[in-house]
């Protein structure tokens, strides 16, 4: 079991799109281990001189190499996993996450989150971080505790889809936005393409459900993930284990459908680990299970349902 480093650099970074056809900028064996590093910012959103807050080099070396304007994020990857096929499920496993800067930001878009008719002009804050204490102060004075995650984090898609943007999450992955996938945690993704090619980015601080302005803190992180793989599972759709439940995920631009596939994938989950059958699962679901909003402003909106572990048997 190796462990690897990748930076972010101008050849390891991809800028705002997931495509199949995107070779791998690094190739590990199944139970490897890889430190990444993520930046996340354009130039719009940098804090200006004299601010006290440093632009991490990493970052600036991205975007001084692409000064054309690109939508959506700045991904590290893909990381390819031997022996991975097709129909194969990758496991990866947050080891740890650690901030990769002392700010990040937040951001209001006109035309954009989850009430444009209601906020049409761009705010931008710079939020301090404090990585001794893990901690941001927000413009007002409060303090908030940081639980730093990816929202991004996807294998390739499906070859027939072609380019994809990184904002819309999907079958593969992608910007899940999702607050539970914290260290500790294991995401587990359908492989599309030889490989599986994860890539990850979208560095979140903090973030409620439902990340509704567009933005949570965005800041850079940096990330270490154990790639397991499991061959032959047949999972199509992304789900997640924490260290006290099981999560299933629905996505879709209608909240209501987004509901019905999370729903559905919590059922097909609770019949494969016991003798309940489908209607005994949707009671269960009723009973026992928490759906949340994951995100309401990436396109293909999202609800995760929460499963609390020791109660299937």
């Amino acid at each position: 079991m190796a462990t690897h480093s990748l930076d972010a650099t101008p050849s390891t970074i991809r800028y705002g799109v997931f495509d199949a056809t995107f070779p791998p900028v690094l190739t590990v064996q199944p139970g490897d281990t890889v430190r990444v590093q993520c930046v996340s910012g354009r130039p719009s959103v940098l804090p200006p001189a004299g601010s006290g807050l440093a632009i991490p080099p990493a970052l600036q070396a991205v975007l001084d190499a692409h000064p054309a304007p690109f939508v959506g994020h700045l991904v590290t990857g893909p990381i390819a996993v031997a022996g991975a096929e097709p129909g194969d499920m990758l496991e990866v496993k947050i080891d740890a996450i650690e901030p990769g800067a002392d700010w990040g930001y937040n951001a209001i878009r006109p035309l954009a989150g989850t009430l444009p008719e209601d906020f049409h002009e761009t705010t931008l804050s710079h939020i301090p971080v404090d990585r001794a204490r893990m901690t941001c102060t927000l413009p007002w004075g409060t303090e908030l505790k940081l639980a730093p995650f990816f929202g991004v984090m996807g294998v390739a898609p499906p070859p027939a889809f072609g380019t994809i943007s990184s904002i819309q999450p999907r079958l593969h992955g992608g910007n899940l936005d999702n607050k539970e996938l914290v260290a500790g945690t294991s995401l587990f993704l359908p492989v599309w393409v030889p490989g599986a090619n994860f890539s990850v980015g979208d560095g979140h601080g903090v973030q409620g459900d439902g990340e509704v302005c567009v933005t949570a803190l965005e800041m850079c992180l940096n990330g270490t993930f154990t790639f397991h793989l499991h061959k032959g599972s047949g999972l199509k759709y992304p789900r997640a284990e924490t260290s006290t439940h099981y999560v299933s995920m629905g996505m879709h631009e209608s909240m209501d459908q987004a509901m019905k596939t999370a729903l559905r994938e919590m059922i097909a989950f609770i019949c494969s680990r016991t003798n309940l059958s489908r209607e005994q699962a949707y009671q269960f679901c009723s009973l026992a299970v928490d759906f949340r909003v994951t995100q309401s402003v990436n396109g293909e909106k999202g609800i995760h349902g929460m499963l609390k572990k020791g109660l299937l048997f």
